[in-house]
């Protein structure tokens, strides 16, 4: 393997399943089912830009690798958001202010197309909605009430860029730093929502709140529907996707599971090493916080609360869990961004290649290659969330901007 990647300083890996049930359970579609996901992609399909983002295979760095394939789901091009979270919280905006136009109403049948051409003002003007965020979710949020008609706060944390604020505000947001990390934003806009009457839509739950965070999820598995439609048949082995609160690779590996069964790919969640939280739960077998700073390069993983709707799914769908440190981001970004022999350039932000990191952690370690049988007949499957989210930060880490590289695909 010849691959500009330094040594990791660590990598943990936590093989939590000998044997995997292959069906789709009750305690899954309680969370997640059929006919949500359904309803947003039907819904979703009908936004102005929507089209399914690319399934790029990558057979260079596959090579390199040691694996007989790579898909990349390449999230950069995901509406003008560039990044998966444009499904989530603007899909979750849409359920919450029909839900509530249509009861303070009573009337039935609101639908975007309504609030797109300004009908119900009287309602949807009146309503704010508000979460916290480390960049990509509160832009779908602030993105989705300025498509519908309602007023948006967005809180972000000391750390979040100067960039990703202005793209929050670039939607008509307000947006509120406070002190500390991404688990004392959420504390402070659940506050500031109950001071003022607000509505948190919020990509983790907890208990007394999980009607929201679950139509984020649906929203997510729109991408899951696009892959398993774009492989037309054919079946990846392995999936490496991020972790962050856990919803994103809930949606994903849901969505895989009841499509595939049994023979869904081997689910790998990866975290940074800073922000483990899924890692730690599943070794101690129920949800656990991870405090500190959560300071990671991987700024939107970087959440020490795994939500409790996800938790129903990836306590029994993860196959493993990995946390990596941030060593390896900068070059794995750059890796892509240059491209492995023939492969294409590709924009990915800093979130976006930690599947990679995963996967170039698993190929180094002979003993955790075998546990997850990953070898060179083995089909893997990575979600590239993000292109250049922070486009300084990127330059910064990669050496040029997002437009060079895309010029050259």
């Amino acid at each position: 393997m010849d691959l500009d990647i330094p040594p990791f300083e660590c990598c943990r890996v936590v093989n939590q399943r000998a044997t995997r049930r292959a069906g789709y359970g009750e305690r899954q579609r309680a969370v997640l089912d059929p006919a949500g996901w359904t309803a947003a992609r039907d819904e979703i399909a009908t936004w102005t830009g929507y089209e399914p983002t690319p399934l790029v295979p990558l057979p260079g760095l596959a090579s390199a690798l040691g694996v007989g394939g790579i898909w990349y789901k390449d999230e950069s091009l995901r509406f003008d958001l560039n990044s998966f979270k444009a499904l989530g919280g603007a899909y979750a905006v849409l359920r919450l202010l029909v839900r509530e136009i249509e009861r303070r109403k009573n009337i039935s049948g609101v639908t975007s197309p309504d609030l797109l051409a300004g009908g119900h003002k009287d309602i949807a003007g009146e309503l704010t909605v508000t979460c916290a965020t480390d960049g990509n979710h509160g832009r779908s949020v602030a993105w989705g009430a300025y498509l519908f008609g309602c007023n948006c706060v967005i809180f972000i944390h000391e750390n979040v860029s100067q960039a990703r604020q202005q793209a929050i505000e670039y939607y008509g947001a307000r947006v509120e730093r406070v002190p500390g990390n991404y688990d004392d934003s959420i504390k402070h806009a659940a506050q500031m929502a109950e001071k003022h009457g607000w509505y948190v839509v919020s990509d983790t739950s907890y208990p007394g709140y999980m009607d929201v965070p679950r139509h984020v999820m649906e929203g997510y598995t729109v991408l899951a529907g696009e892959v398993v439609e774009q492989l037309d048949g054919a079946r990846p082995s392995h999936l490496f996707v991020q972790g962050g609160v856990g919803g994103f690779p809930a949606a994903v590996i849901a969505r895989l599971w009841e499509a595939w069964g049994a023979e869904r790919p081997w689910a790998s969640v990866v975290e940074p090493d800073r922000a483990a939280c899924i890692l730690e739960s599943i070794q101690a077998g129920e949800p656990r916080v991870v405090g500190g700073d959560l300071d990671t390069l991987m700024a939107g993983l970087a959440c020490g609360t795994v939500s409790l709707l996800a938790w129903e799914i990836l306590a029994e769908g993860a196959d493993d869990v990995m946390a990596v440190p941030d060593t390896g981001v900068g070059p794995a970004m750059k890796l892509l961004a240059e491209g492995v022999g023939d492969d294409p350039p590709l924009v990915a932000g800093e979130s976006a290649v930690a599947g990679l990191l995963g996967l170039i952690a698993a190929r180094r370690d002979e003993e955790v290659s075998k546990k997850m049988g990953l070898g060179p007949e083995s089909e893997v499957l990575l979600i590239g969330t993000e292109g250049d989210t922070d486009p300084d930060l990127y330059r910064d880490l990669v050496g040029q901007r997002g437009e060079s590289v895309r010029k050259r695909q």
